[in-house]
């Protein structure tokens, strides 16, 4: 990049005349930002995707958080205002209980502390965050902040963890509100978290012994909100050279690869929070609570919500409250109840970006050694051929007496955690004889099918996730398999068999058998049932009995969620056992005529239901049936779908349309050179008027995969632009 061009922009700005920009030199900042840009390369390829490169490591992160700005500056910030509490600044009162969430945990002041005590190096990678994203906001003043104008270095260590719902996010809002302010919205915060769509993701490690090339393979398919994260590649003279998903505003491949490592996460069920029963007392206005037959003064904290009103911003003042566990979130059965849960924004930051560096199992073992990836499981491959599954990163050891999946008596010193377990502690799995390993969010039980580690060997609290019909497909399709590419790995990722369906569709039939003949609801679902009772549980854009099955279910469920939570069994079951011959055959009844009012006829393709649709880079989409969308063949992880897509109707849609689920797909082959394939919901870019905004979405609806780009010469090849930040 040509320094006076840079100068030049600078100057204009600001606003100056042409006299004076002779005359006002570059304040130290804008000198920094001359010298990043100078440092950094940004190819885009052929699918808009950033290839960026840095002469340092903190070159590297200038040019990847530009480029991240580039694409949705909206959504790095968002992000931002979401891990400062500061979300009701932009959207009003309603957000005012989640903002308080976050602060009872983000401090501004602590943070900016913690930035001091961080380790030079990795001051340096905040410093370039910062950087990038100011000079982004200098060098476009079109764009315009919903609140944040200025970054600051120490954000990162609020948002040091690249999960969709971190461990903060896992504390009831509802019961919160109900806490420090007003119960009104409880009934329908509860509601809408009954019926969110399962959360989860899927990793497969392939040995070289069960691949066709003799090299280890890695399946990377994070399920998360789509337009979540962005594809990217980022490299540096120093070393780093990383490759996959990135959360909005973060400066590490959260999902992703490097030249000789790939690791993937998933949701775990680790339990790494506690609840503590807080036995209160008042006294001269003070609070004090019981611990160890002796009173302990609450801390008070006033904590201010800034929020937008009509009239205005307003601040609302919380005086919230504070035990050595932790915050008090909530009451029950007359006690306060306080969290604890992992805060070590420095060592998770460190973990974050020091994984993308590590070039082998033992190198990438010593990052998981600082215990901060605590909502995640983490399945590895490596080039030495190495496979690998880490169950959690951050489990409290417990005494085991207690029933830690309650909240426990605060009182009771014994119940205090006692360290750490360390890695080798944790169910694990190295180089499996099986040749293959996964995990879909289930417990660690069946990560090797029926050689895997067993339940009894360990504390009910290291893993609280049950099996899941994802989790029995897995090791349908990766076992007795031993000739895998990364063709045949896409294979198995994309396979269409719907394991629910293959319990949930028998007891129908059964209710349907034991009706008698001269009901009328037999006849009125005749047709539909038999061409259940030949269905293979397959589903297909042009399967009829998929659609006929999911309308079914849903109608189940919908009908069965809260009776189900309350006897603490699944959905499924419920549906199997405890409703009527009854209610199975009106629910299909049921699911009948909405097809047969929603399409014309109940015998409509599920593909002709089910599409993909990007209107606008908005946060929420809209759909709209008249719009053009794609045909999608995949369905809810719910239904056992390995390749998930979670979709309903939306604002007067008949249709129904995916919002979240395979948000990022890559195959990944570790050899002499790395190979990959991958695919991105949508596209790269989130301004609508990009060419890059939808040119993956025919792809991601067929669920094939592209090419990735990886060494320089694809890159060069397949080259759209290279630019440094700022032309």
């Amino acid at each position: 990049m040509k320094q006076f061009l840079l100068i030049s922009v600078l100057f204009f700005i600001v606003g100056c005349s042409a006299e004076e920009k002779q005359e006002i030199p570059l304040s130290d900042e804008e000198i920094r930002w001359q010298e990043y840009a100078k440092n950094v390369s940004i190819t885009r390829d052929k699918w808009g995707i950033p290839h960026v490169h840095g002469k340092t490591d903190a070159d590297a992160v200038f040019g990847m958080i530009y480029a991240q700005a580039e694409d949705d500056f909206n959504r790095v910030e968002l992000n931002y205002i979401n891990a400062l509490g500061r979300l009701s600044e932009s959207e009003g009162k309603e957000e005012i209980f989640r903002d308080l969430r976050m602060k009872l945990f983000i401090d501004p002041a602590d943070m900016q502390q913690k930035y001091q005590e961080s380790p030079a190096w990795l001051q340096k990678l905040m410093d370039a965050f910062a950087d990038a994203m100011n000079f982004y906001l200098a060098t476009h003043p079109d764009v315009k902040p919903k609140v944040i104008t200025r970054f600051e270095p120490w954000m990162p260590l609020a948002f040091s963890e690249g999960s969709i719902g971190g461990d903060i996010e896992r504390i009831s809002l509802n019961k919160l509100e109900n806490f420090y302010g007003s119960p009104a919205r409880k009934l329908a915060l509860e509601t809408h978290e009954l019926y969110a769509e399962p959360q989860g993701s899927n990793g497969f490690a392939i040995a070289p012994s069960n691949s066709a090339t003799g090299n280890a393979l890695l399946l990377i398919n994070p399920h998360t909100s789509f337009y979540f994260r962005a594809e990217m590649h980022v490299k540096s003279d120093e070393g780093l050279n990383a490759y996959g998903a990135v959360t909005w505003g973060q400066f590490f491949i959260y999902q992703g690869f490097n030249e000789t490592a790939g690791w993937m996460h998933t949701s775990s069920g680790a339990d790494a929070i506690d609840e503590y029963l807080e036995t209160i007392y008042e006294k001269n206005g003070e609070f004090y609570y019981l611990y160890d037959n002796e009173e302990k003064k609450l801390t008070s904290k006033q904590i201010t919500i800034p929020h937008k009103t009509p009239a205005g911003m307003e601040n609302k003042i919380f005086t919230t409250y504070y035990s050595h566990h932790g915050p008090i979130i909530r009451e029950l059965d007359g006690k306060w109840v306080s969290i604890k849960l992992m805060q070590e924004p420095i060592k998770a930051l460190m973990q974050s970006y020091g994984r993308t560096k590590a070039k082998n199992y033992d190198e990438f073992k010593d990052t998981m050694e600082l215990h901060t990836n605590s909502s995640n499981n983490t399945v590895f491959a490596d080039a030495k051929g190495n496979i690998a599954y880490f169950h959690g990163n951050f489990i409290p050891k417990r005494d085991p007496k207690f029933n830690w999946s309650n909240p426990v008596d605060g009182s009771n010193p014994d119940t205090e955690w006692q360290g750490l377990h360390s890695v080798d502690e944790t169910v694990g799995v190295l180089n499996p004889p099986t040749g293959w390993l996964q995990n879909t969010n289930n417990w660690p039980y069946s990560v090797i099918g029926e050689q895997s580690p067993k339940k009894g060997n360990f504390p009910a609290y290291m893993a609280t996730f049950p099996e899941n019909y994802r989790g029995i497909n897995a090791v349908r399709v990766l076992k007795d398999k031993n000739d895998f590419t990364l063709d045949s790995l896409r294979d198995a990722a994309y396979d269409n068999y719907l394991a629910a369906f293959a319990d949930l569709i028998p007891s129908l039939k059964a209710a349907y058998d034991k009706t008698p003949e001269n009901d009328p609801i037999k006849g009125f679902v005749a047709d539909a049932m038999t061409l259940l009772e030949t269905w293979d549980y397959r589903f297909d854009y042009d399967s009829v009995p998929t659609s006929v099955a999911i309308y079914w279910a849903r109608e189940m469920r919908d009908n069965t969620l809260l009776p189900a939570r309350n006897t603490q069994i699944s959905v499924y079951d419920y549906i199997m056992t405890r409703t009527s011959g009854a209610e199975k055959l009106a629910a299909l009844k049921k699911a009948v005529d909405t097809l047969e009012a929603d399409f014309g006829s109940w015998e409509t393709p599920w593909g002709e239901i089910n599409r993909f649709q990007r209107l606008t880079g908005d946060i929420i989409q809209p759909f709209n049936d008249n719009e053009p969308s794609y045909p999608v063949a995949f369905p809810s992880a719910r239904w056992g779908s390995l390749a998930a897509y979670g979709q309903r109707t939306f604002n007067g849609t008949k249709k129904t349309y995916g919002t979240r689920g395979n948000s990022f797909v890559a195959v990944v082959e570790f050899g002499d050179k790395v190979k990959a394939k991958a695919i991105t919901a949508g596209g790269q870019s989130g301004d609508a008027a990009s060419p890059h905004f939808d040119d993956q979405a025919e792809l991601y609806a067929k669920g094939e995969l592209r090419p990735v780009f990886f060494y320089e010469n694809d890159i060069q090849q397949n080259a759209e632009r290279t630019y440094h930040p700022g032309d």
